[in-house]
Parts: C-alpha cells; structure tokens; sequence
C-alpha cells in the first residue's frame, strides 16, 4: 500500500471510530459519494459529518454482520462519468463492500451503470423515483410523498386557486411538476402557467414578471441549489410574497440560509427531515451532532442528514439479508425497518416509506406546522 492510500484509509477508519485491531473481523469498507465540489459543495462538510457520525454510531452497538465500519470518501460533485470512476476507484481500488451516495440523478445514473447491482448501493438524496437498477435502493423522499399530503393541506389552510410551476430542466423537475398537476387538479385548483429552466440561469426577471400576470396565488419552486437562492430572492424582490405562498420541495436550510428569511415570507417546504424537528429522534440525532463536532459544526439540513440515514439503511438491510450481497438484500428488502432521525422508515420495492413535514419560514428558521405520518413512496420496483 502507498503511503497516500494508507493515510487516506488511516484517516477513514479513524473517522468511523475503530482500527481493525480492535475486532475479530476485517472492516467493512463503505464508499461514501458526497459532493466535495460544484454548486453542491456546500453540502459536503455536513454530509461528511453525518456519515462519520453514523459509522460510529453503527460501530458502537457491534457494526454490520459484526464488522466495523470503515468510510471511503469520494467526490459526487463531478461530472457523472468523472464521479462514477471516482466511485469505481474506491470499489476496485480500495476494496468497498458497499456504497452510499448523496448526490444528483446523473451521477446516480452513472454510478448504478458502472456497478451493475454488483454491490449496494444506497442513494439517499430527494429524488424522483423509479430508480430500478439493480442493488439500488433509494430512501429519500420522492414527490408523491412530498406532495400527496401536503397540496391537499395547503388547500386546505391557504385555499390557492392558480399555481405556477416552476424548475429546473432535469428528470427530478419534470417528474415533481407532473405529480404536482394531479394533487393540484385534485383540488380544484388550475395551472396557470409551468416553466423548465436550464441550471445556467441567473436571471428571472422575465420568468417573474409572467408569474406576476399570471394572477398566480401559489408557485412551487423545484429550482436547486444556487438557482433556488436566486429566484426566491428576485421573487420578494419583485414584491410577489404577497401576492402568492411558495411551496418548495428542495428549499432546506442551506437554501434558506442563501435566501435569508426575509426573503422567505409565505413560504413553504415539504421533506421528510428538518433540523428543527422537535421529535424525540431528531432531537437525539441533533444532540449527538453537537457533542460530537462542537459549536464549529457545519450546518445540518435535510440533505446531509439524509447521509446519516443512508449508513442506517445499509445496515438494517445487511442485518437482516445476512449478507452484503445484493440478491440477498434484495430478497429481504421488503419490509426492513430502521429508527433514525426521521423516526420509522420502512423499505418496501427499495423505495421507503416516511414521515413527511410540512414546514413555514419563521422568524427563526423552519417552523413545522403539520407531521404525515408513514407517507408510501408511491414508486415500486419489483424484486
């Protein structure tokens, strides 16, 4: 082993808290792809956070099939096929069992075509479903789980009758807007206008003014990252918080922290974890954070959490198969069950079922105004 591979695995098994030495059995090495650069850099730290975090919890009451934990970080903040040989060098390279990725749909893509169900692979991010590929099993929320429950809510505490749709130009965009149109129809509210905008955009000043004429009374925003930040500002800018609630999908706290709360009047996000979750296991996870990396922590959201709970899953799913072998864990998927920040989670056709908050801007952040409890993910692949 050269010196820099055996600092970078020194450094990973230091960060899930053990050395080999201390445990009968090898390590189980798990590849963690988070973005470490790009326009989601900036949920890297945390996400790193949360995955050491997590290691040492699982290596604390005895690790997976009885191995310790050790952490292999790779950067999902490149393009697809450059993070996908990223992915590739942590498996065949360094020998990952397992792999963990918190990142964008492309890079999944190009990470699931590479692995070819050859070891599991859990991806955690929001994202749109449907994710099929063999070994994969995708725990974040999809958009019938952050919308079914909560349009129906906003219609029933806000009564909009004119919804504009609004996102960026990718499969996660496309597929939330079309779920959107259904519940939204459901409540005998219209669409009056729908637009899909590049990432490149930086300016919506035009895409503004039409949501002002179009006498729209709700906007839901399925923007990311940089271009989310933009647009919710121009958007109080334009003096529309008045005129229309937002409802957001992808807006958590990073997001919110670019925007500033007084940008972020009568506006609304639905996800399945936020920091200011009053619940005994998230107050419990939050708690363990600040413990364990101090004042100077970098700042949790429902993204990096999302990190943390995609350890969980690999672990309950492991236990259970008795095996890391993707037809083994495939075979006992359905139904395995883990307890985590967001509470309960259960897998079924490698989806999950969750609970599901409904949130509003405060003066401090998000405030959680409604719980939906074991909300399915409305997607299935068959095993």
């Amino acid at each position: 082993m050269n010196r820099r591979l055996f600092l970078q695995t020194a450094g990973a098994l230091a960060a899930a808290g053990c050395w080999p030495s201390a445990w009968a059995a090898d390590p189980i090495k798990v590849a963690v792809m988070i973005p470490q650069s790009g326009p989601a850099g900036m949920f890297g730290p945390a996400s790193r956070a949360s995955a050491e975090l997590a290691a040492e919890t699982i290596n604390a009451r005895g690790g997976i099939l009885g191995r310790p934990v050790a952490l292999l970080f790779g950067d999902a903040g490149l393009p697809p096929a450059e993070a996908a040989q990223a992915a590739l060098r942590l498996w065949k390279g360094q020998g990952a069992m397992a792999l963990v990725g918190q990142h964008d749909s492309a890079v999944r893509g190009a990470i699931a075509g590479m692995l070819k169900g050859k070891i599991p692979f859990i991806y955690t991010p929001v994202n749109e479903g449907g994710n099929c590929a063999p070994g994969v099993y995708a725990i974040g929320e999809t958009p019938q789980q952050q919308l079914a429950t909560v349009i129906p809510w906003l219609a029933s505490h806000r009564d909009p009758k004119k919804w504009y749709l609004i996102g960026n130009d990718y499969i996660w965009g496309r597929n939330t807007h079309a779920a959107a149109k259904t519940y939204i129809a459901q409540t005998g509210a219209e669409i009056v206008g729908e637009e899909f905008l590049p990432f490149t955009v930086d300016n919506f000043d035009a895409s503004l003014a039409r949501i002002r004429d179009s006498g729209a009374d709700a906007v839901l925003v399925s923007l990311v990252g940089g271009a989310s930040v933009s647009f919710n500002k121009a958007f109080a800018s334009f003096g529309l918080a008045d005129q229309a609630l937002r409802l957001g999908t992808l807006i958590e706290e990073n997001t919110l922290a670019g925007m500033g709360p007084a940008n972020a009047r009568n506006l609304y996000s639905s996800a399945g974890y936020f920091s200011s979750l009053e619940t005994p296991d998230a107050k419990a996870f939050a708690d363990a954070y600040a413990s364990r990396f101090g004042a100077q922590a970098p700042m949790m959201s429902g993204i990096a959490e999302s990190t943390y709970e995609g350890l969980l899953a690999l672990e309950a799913l492991a236990n259970r198969a008795g095996s890391l072998e993707v037809a083994a864990m495939d075979a006992a998927s359905d139904g395995t069950r883990y307890r985590g920040p967001r509470g309960e989670v259960t897998l079924g056709g490698r989806h999950v079922a969750q609970d599901i908050y409904v949130a509003e801007v405060g003066e401090h952040g998000f405030r959680v105004l409604e719980t939906f409890p074991g909300v399915p993910a409305g997607q299935d692949c068959k095993v």
